[in-house]
């Protein structure tokens, strides 16, 4: 990774002081020593929230993007701070149309007065990762053209080399490391962003949940022109709909805004337990409202570059978690936990059980049209983190789909109880799950290859007995040696961090207006830095 790119983020962190974010009683000793140094600098007037925010977004795109995922996760983030990351904006201005044209010239192999009958210049919409344009094609359709920003793989590519960094320090160093699973969690996210710079995959995407709801009554997608398609430019099929936030429109046309709301929940555990295959950016700048049949409101869903799906295990035990809460089984709810591997095998069941009870206990007594469906969801999750649960990376999208619902569903109709949608649908899966017809489609699948490695089973016991016999000397040797490189590691790392930190304190010493006060102090650090960097 390039240094000036490191020594940037050390300067962004320590010039919104965010080491302070970390409370000094859950710092390890070698980082309280190593951010000793930093009491020289002066600190922040603003709140800490607002300098996390501030700090994303002079880092750019990938951080943005970052943040705005960090901040569905208010089960492992303080209210303040997720509050102040729901504001982080991915609105950028459009880079130059000669750029975007000769992207799509090159992209498909021909001029754009050839390949449209018009083409708009002017973009319609500008983000971090790409921009979209109005045009209409040959044979009449009017679509809209998503085109790729230039060169952004390659920024994002060492951005995420940089958070992958962070997030091996983090679960090596910090004393919560291995709970939040900070590598998996970035991992799951360079997974997502990767996907947005493939535009033939949200291509598929599209094409995939537009054949899920093909002539239903609750969401349309638009259609995919594959013979305009490519890794960089995305042709689809645009589309006239009411945003969803535009009440006032909505409430003009006569829109039925509870069926409205009630069908946005409907979508959403469809998608994930009869589809499994969900949007998992539905946001309400996503999220359109078909002008036709105001009294039978169908969705239209747009931007379906990131999507989620579940194990067909963690299915199974997310519904009967939320039915066993409804139902106030909170002894169920504790074992479908620990059964699931969510939480530890030897996690005490029974205070579990009481904690969660403690929890739950008053939210339920609400009346159910007013409790918060996600919000319960993540009280269990911050009451299970005590009980050391790790971060499940598989139900980061999930969790945050699930807000992004309710919310919308709760602004078209404040009554919206998500219970009574959701109840039936889940009693219902359960039942078809378990009915005979489902066991016996799980045979005709499943069972030719079932039989087909039957005869093997002996011969591969047999053979995985003797193998693990003749490693077991070789896992003993092999786990010595990591642990002596896993403390060098360590230490490598920690100057490493050390020297970047230095480095980007002398730096801010040496600004203007610091200099005349604290030279001798820029200078020191500046020569601390080179010699913990060089250190081999």
């Amino acid at each position: 990774m390039p240094v000036a790119r490191s020594l940037t983020i050390a300067r962004v962190f320590l010039r919104y002081r965010l080491d302070e974010l970390l409370p000094a009683s859950r710092r390890p000793l070698w980082l309280r020593v190593l951010w000793a140094p930093l009491k020289i600098m002066p600190r922040s007037k603003m709140a800490r929230g607002e300098r996390l925010r501030r700090a994303l977004e002079e880092l750019g795109p990938i951080f943005v993007k970052f943040g705005q995922l960090l901040s569905t996760r208010p089960d492992l983030l303080p209210q303040d701070i997720v509050e102040e990351l729901d504001q982080l904006q991915d609105n950028v201005p459009p880079f130059p149309e000669d750029q975007c044209i000769a992207l799509i010239e090159k992209a498909l192999g021909a001029p754009v007065d050839e390949l449209f009958a018009s083409f708009e210049r002017k973009p319609l919409a500008s983000a971090s990762v790409a921009q979209v344009h109005a045009a209409v094609l040959p044979s009449g359709e009017s679509v809209v053209v998503k085109v790729l920003r230039p060169g952004i793989d390659k920024i994002i590519q060492q951005d995420l080399r940089l958070l992958g960094l962070l997030a091996r320090g983090m679960a090596r160093f910090l004393p919560e490391g291995r709970r939040l699973r900070p590598v998996e969690v970035v991992d799951d996210y360079r997974f997502t962003i990767e996907g947005e710079l493939d535009l033939v995959r949200e291509g598929a995407n599209a094409t995939q949940l537009r054949r899920n709801f093909a002539k239903s009554p609750l969401l349309y997608i638009p259609e995919v022109y594959w013979d305009y398609t490519r890794v960089n430019v995305l042709v689809l099929e645009r589309i006239d709909g009411i945003p969803v936030t535009d009440v006032a429109q909505l409430h003009a046309q006569n829109t039925d805004m509870r069926l409205l709301a009630e069908r946005g929940v409907e979508i959403f555990f469809k998608q994930v337990f009869e589809h499994n295959f969900f949007h998992a950016d539905m946001h309400p700048g996503n999220i359109f409202v078909s002008r036709e049949h105001p009294q039978r409101p169908q969705y239209i869903a747009v931007d379906t570059a990131i999507v989620g799906s579940l194990t067909r295990e963690d299915q199974y035990y997310l519904a009967r978690n939320l039915l066993a809460m409804f139902r106030r089984d909170y002894r169920m709810v504790a074992e479908l936990h620990v059964q699931s591997g969510w939480v530890r095998r030897d996690t005490p069941v029974n205070d579990f059980e009481a904690s969660i009870r403690a929890v739950c206990e008053p939210i339920f007594e609400k009346p159910l049209g007013e409790i918060s469906f996600a919000r319960v969801l993540i009280s269990l999750f911050q009451t299970a983190r005590r009980f050391d649960m790790e971060v499940q990376p598989q139900l980061v999208l999930l969790q945050k789909t699930l807000l992004n619902i309710e919310g919308l569903g709760r602004q078209l109709y404040p009554q919206l109880d998500l219970w009574k949608t959701a109840h039936p649908f889940l009693e219902r899966w359960m039942r078809d799950r378990l009915h005979p017809r489902t066991i016996v489609g799980e045979i005709r699948r499943y069972g030719p290859e079932w039989l087909e490695k039957l005869p093997q089973l002996p011969h591969l016991a047999f053979s995985a007995l003797e193998h693990a016999r003749e490693l077991a000397p070789q896992i003993r040797g092999v786990g010595e040696q990591l642990e002596q490189s896993r403390r060098r590691g360590r230490r490598r790392y920690a100057r490493r961090v050390a020297g970047v930190i230095l480095a980007a304190g002398a730096l801010l010493l040496a600004a203007p207006g610091l200099l005349a006060q604290l030279p001798t102090a820029s200078w020191l650090l500046g020569a601390a830095a080179l010699a913990l960097l060089l250190w081999p």
